[in-house]
């Protein structure tokens, strides 16, 4: 039998990857977005369905779980994928910024798990998995909201796999590094456009944005992670964290690996933070 599996966020970049990435493997896909593209479905028209779905809004949600119910039969899978950015300070960034950035990355996963909650459980059980990020477990600078938002989702991910366990629910958590090949990156650097910037901040911003982008560490790959949430959403056994890409792995282990004073150092040293605080201590 086929399995089905519920994507949100697959307008484009990972959610659009990975909605492929099922679809190859023959799976029956309901690719979710909040403004229907039907170019994944024209692709492959006998398992994808596009549909609509806002994480914000939870009729949007209770919506395309029954549409992709009724066209395939029951969800197995659903991958919470939608997410959104921005690159500021957050002395900067407008409180109606900051809670729709919550609203969709923690507020977002939390309706759709909800929504799908009594529907796996009914069905004797599923299998969701969280798309969170390597900043979810080492932070970087200009990212602070964002950031917040993942360590968020980490936090609920992981209490909440006890939970759901006790109802034959799997919960994964994919965390991915950077990946440029992504819109996700050119749409969290439109809103720069925004937001101003406050003139004590932007020798710092320029300074840390340049250091960013040119990151020694090798970035990650948009198919890479898709074939990383596919193994997730397969993965019978109880493991949680799915870390994929090198910068991401080699994040994880510095993070883990080594004491604070060390981690820290490194983080500065990496991003150039530390020549910037000799140079405006001295």
């Amino acid at each position: 039998m086929f399995k089905t599996v519920l994507i949100t966020g697959c307008s484009t970049g990972l959610g659009r990857t990975a909605a492929k990435k099922f679809a190859a493997e023959g799976w029956n896909v309901v690719a979710t977005m909040r403004k229907p593209d039907n170019s994944l479905a024209a692709e492959n028209p006998d398992n994808v369905l596009v549909t609509a779905l806002d994480v914000t809004d939870v009729a949007s949600i209770e919506a395309a779980i029954a549409e992709g119910v009724a066209r395939f039969g029951q969800i197995d899978v659903v991958v919470n994928n939608a997410g959104i950015s921005t690159v500021t300070v957050l002395e900067a960034t407008p409180p109606e910024t900051i809670r729709r950035i919550f609203e969709t990355n923690v507020f977002g996963p939390i309706n759709v798990i909800r929504a799908m909650t009594p529907r796996f459980r009914a069905q004797g059980g599923g299998v969701f998995v969280n798309v969170s990020s390597a900043v979810g477990i080492a932070a970087a600078p200009l990212l602070s909201i964002y950031v917040a938002t993942k360590h968020a989702l980490e936090g609920l991910s992981e209490s909440l796999s006890y939970e759901l366990e006790s109802q034959n629910i799997r919960l994964k958590l994919v965390e991915p590094g950077t990946m440029q090949t992504t819109n996700f990156a050119q749409s969290t650097l439109a809103t720069l456009q925004d937001i101003p910037m406050p003139p004590a901040y932007k020798p710092y911003f320029d300074h840390m944005m340049q250091a960013m982008l040119n990151s020694p560490l090798e970035v990650s790959d948009e198919e890479q992670v898709a074939a990383t949430i596919f193994d997730a959403a397969g993965d019978p056994s109880s493991r949680l964290r799915y870390v994929s890409g090198p910068d991401a792995e080699a994040m994880t282990k510095l993070r883990w690996s080594t004491s604070e004073e060390h981690y820290l150092a490194t983080m500065r040293d990496m991003a150039g933070q530390t020549t910037w605080l000799n140079r405006i201590q001295n």
